[in-house]
């Protein structure tokens, strides 16, 4: 089994899939009951979102939890 290093980069696609949408920050913090802040600071990856709003995420772009958030290898 691969050790797993202390710190993991976890990227999103938040923002992408927020453009395809065609939504704003506000209109997705209200869709899910967070605030801008809250999305701004996941879309900069400044913040990972518990896994109760990670899966509130998802199920709003119709997508699965790892499609939306990942590990990229080799960052920090």
């Amino acid at each position: 089994m691969a050790k797993t290093p202390a710190h993991l980069a976890i990227k999103n696609r938040l923002n992408v899939l927020r453009a395809e949408r065609r939504i704003t920050q506000e209109q997705l913090a209200k869709e899910v009951g967070v605030t801008r802040a809250t999305i701004i600071a996941i879309e900069g990856e400044d913040y990972n979102p518990s896994l109760e709003l990670a899966f509130r995420l998802a199920r709003y772009f119709d997508t699965d939890v790892q499609s939306l958030f990942f590990i990229k290898e080799g960052t920090k």
